[in-house]
């Protein structure tokens, strides 16, 4: 079976490749993609049979450009994944913490570890687009001043030794990804989890005719995330995540929301994600 091709934001051992790792396995042909934008093109354009992306992050919270791109591009949700961010320092083999001059990671990355930084107000801060390719940069240009914030993979992908572990300020955050096709009804056996998006109707009511026809059917609201509408003054696209036990309950509590929703759309069915570690 020809391995899958799979598309993340980054490059190789960033997040998005761990994340991708984590539920496909490692024997897989990741594609490095510059934005999320350019992901989805290179799944339109038949390069790749999947991307990867970030959705939320427990700290950040959610991205909301890419909930834009789930319905630009027509996107379907197969799966996800939780990692936790685990941030370390490193360097090059053998250079001690005395030598360290400056600090490379993506922005993000070093608000998450400020508590470690503001410990050495001595070290220069340098912001990059992506963690893994601040630790590609000290191994290829051989940087004996330089350490990177990045994850264990990257460590082990660049040959660069982890100097400082686990210094983000929390240690119990986790980033949501998920798992994109551009197959719609993608068979997923006993799928217990979907995610919707949809408008209400401009009524006193509506949104919460949706929300209690979801309870009385026992199916969870896990999450809602409102957007405005492009163009349109106080309309919203409400974007959710649902989880059930029955999945008769299920599908009748979407059929009895259609009625009270416009520009409904599925964005897919599939597994909770138990794992959270």
């Amino acid at each position: 079976m020809d391995r899958k091709r799979v598309a993340i934001q980054g490059i190789k051992a960033s997040f998005h490749e761990e994340a991708a790792f984590k539920f496909f396995g490692e024997d897989i042909d990741t594609i490095e993609c510059s934005s999320f934008k350019k992901t989805c093109e290179v799944l339109k354009n038949k390069e790749a049979d999947f991307v990867v992306m970030a959705i939320e992050n427990s700290i950040a919270g959610s991205l909301l450009p890419n909930y834009t791109l789930l319905r630009d591009y027509h996107l379907c949700i197969i799966g996800e994944v939780y990692l936790s961010i685990q941030l370390h320092l490193m360097a090059l083999p053998g250079v001690k913490f005395e030598q360290i001059k400056n600090v490379e990671s993506h922005p993000i990355a070093i608000r998450q570890c400020i508590d470690f930084i503001d410990e050495y107000p001595h070290l220069n801060i340098v912001e990059s687009s992506d963690t893994a390719a601040c630790a590609k940069r000290i191994r290829d240009e051989q940087l004996t001043d330089t350490v990177a914030i990045a994850n264990q993979l990257a460590a082990k992908l660049y040959g660069l030794e982890i100097i400082e572990r686990r210094i983000e300020s929390n240690k119990k955050n986790f980033t949501r990804f998920l798992i994109l096709s551009e197959h719609i009804g993608w068979d997923i056996p006993s799928p217990n989890k979907a995610s919707l998006s949809f408008e209400t109707n401009d009524e006193v009511g509506s949104l919460a005719k949706v929300l209690n026809i979801f309870a009385e059917h026992n199916v969870n609201l896990s999450k809602i995330q409102s957007m405005p509408v492009l163009g349109k003054r106080n309309e919203y696209n409400f974007y959710v995540d649902i989880e059930w036990k029955d999945t008769a309950a299920y599908k009748e509590a979407l059929s009895k929301i259609l009625r009270y929703t416009i520009n409904f759309t599925l964005l897919g069915e599939y597994i909770k994600n138990e794992n959270v570690k």
